[in-house]
């Protein structure tokens, strides 16, 4: 996406969003980001709040870290059974 887009990249790193297909505003002002020639609209901010769970996600994938954990936890565990949740790992 760097390659390819590189108006999405910054000193700062990745903008929050973009929309090659937004080429024309249609008249309407935009609230947010800006209509880039060629490239299409981009966000004007930076948003890491999404950036943390993704690396949770990939050390999960990887390794079962995360699942593993979550089965060791009583109160989790009592959580689900009380919102009705059963079988499979709560089985066990």
């Amino acid at each position: 996406m760097k390659a390819r887009y590189p108006a999405i990249y910054t000193r700062y790193g990745f903008l929050d969003a973009f929309n090659p297909t937004l080429t024309e505003t249609g008249g309407n002002d935009l609230l947010h980001g800006d209509i880039h020639p060629g490239v299409g609209w981009i966000a004007d901010d930076y948003l890491g709040i999404d950036q943390g769970p993704i690396v949770i996600m990939i050390e999960n994938h990887k390794s079962d870290l995360v699942w593993r954990l979550m089965r060791t936890d009583p109160h989790l565990r009592r959580g689900l059974e009380r919102a009705g949740f059963s079988g499979g790992w709560l089985s066990a």
